[in-house]
């Protein structure tokens, strides 16, 4: 991987060191990655940083932060953050109702959320961890510290970090922070009504505060991302953040509740990663604009399909974002683009295609 990279000419690795809850790297705070089972002594992370830095690269640790689990396979450690804390899982609304009654610690409880999640795997990736329960978004920011502390990091990259989507969380936890953050507003009048009302309706605060309702989840999650900026910060004060981001600002706010303009306008990240995955020409070149527009001249590091495109539409895509004034490009994925129809060399090509014998 880091031979490739240097001779294709690329400066940057993004390494999932977090994929779904576990870690590829020496945690203390997470169950290590199944598919290292067997290697015990091997840390990944610390390799890649070891091999890279000496080839004169540079290696960003990208984290899933609010998707932990496959819902068609859960996992196998006992530690993991589904068996353990259980009640941090987001909660669909049309599934709330029915957990209602069940306790968060019964097995019963986690399958049902698994296998409704199953049932809409066009909709949802997974089991995600929701950044409304305080003790989940401080355990998202210890294991980053972890990680910035532990390792010699130039960066570290979020990924995930959105609701996956506009009617998630509905658990009994995040309707109580809610609950709570509402009522020192609530007149003695208005908390009766909704007091009355949430005795037949377990919805009613987000009922009766649709709009409140909406922002509090988005301020949930940006102060999750504020969170882990202060812990980057803190131990290595010259590493990058970054965010993959939905690139319509517009889809991003309503259907995922990511507020990415305002990560941008508070600095909470350094670089805005928009995930152009289309493999339309005209609609590639139209999210690249309206991301760029946007950040008003702060770093845009846009993220291409390239698992979906011909090499030769990578390339394509390549010029029209640096055209269009994009500080870097992500091509997703390395391990897509070793694989078949791809070939080992395909990486390095496009690299050198692309960029010569100089770095971008």
């Amino acid at each position: 991987m880091v031979a490739a990279a240097r001779a294709g000419g690329f400066n940057t690795l993004l390494v999932q060191v977090r994929g779904r809850g576990d870690a590829y790297y020496r945690s203390t705070l997470e169950p290590r990655a199944a598919e290292l089972a067997g290697h015990p002594d091997f840390d990944p992370l610390g390799v890649t940083i070891a091999e890279a830095h000496a080839a004169g690269l540079r290696v960003h640790a990208w984290i899933a932060v609010n998707l932990i689990s496959s819902a068609a396979t859960l996992p196998s450690s006992r530690e993991h953050i589904v068996y353990r804390n259980p009640e941090w899982l987001m909660v669909p609304r049309p599934l709330a109702m029915e957990l209602r009654g069940i306790d968060t610690r019964s097995p019963e409880y986690l399958g049902r959320l698994a296998r409704w999640s199953r049932q809409h795997a066009d909709e949802v990736e997974g089991l995600y961890a929701s950044p409304i329960h305080p003790a989940a978004a401080a355990h998202v920011a210890a294991v980053v510290k972890e990680l910035v502390t532990s390792y010699a990091l130039d960066g570290v990259h979020l990924d995930y970090v959105r609701f996956p989507a506009e009617d998630f969380d509905y658990s009994r936890g995040a309707l109580q922070q809610f609950k709570l953050s509402v009522q020192p507003d609530l007149t003695p009048t208005e908390l009766q009504t909704v007091t009355a009302r949430e005795a037949l309706d377990p919805f009613a605060y987000p009922n009766f505060f649709p709009e409140r309702w909406k922002a509090f989840r988005r301020s949930r999650l940006t102060a999750l991302v504020m969170r882990v900026r202060t812990a980057v910060k803190a131990a290595r004060p010259d590493a990058i953040l970054s965010a993959a981001v939905i690139p319509d600002a517009a889809e991003a706010l309503q259907s995922r509740l990511q507020d990415w303009r305002t990560w941008l306008d508070q600095s909470l990240i350094d670089v805005l990663c928009p995930m152009a995955y289309t493999t339309d020409p005209r609609m590639f070149e139209a999210q690249v604009s309206l991301a760029e527009d946007y950040a008003g001249g702060r770093p845009v590091w846009t993220g291409i399909g390239a698992y979906r495109l011909p090499s030769a539409t990578t390339l394509q895509f390549i010029a029209a974002a640096r055209r269009l004034g994009t500080a870097g490009v992500i091509l997703f994925s390395y391990d897509a683009l070793t694989a078949p129809p791809y070939t080992a060399t395909t990486v390095t090509d496009i690299g050198r295609a692309a960029f010569g014998a100089g770095s971008y």
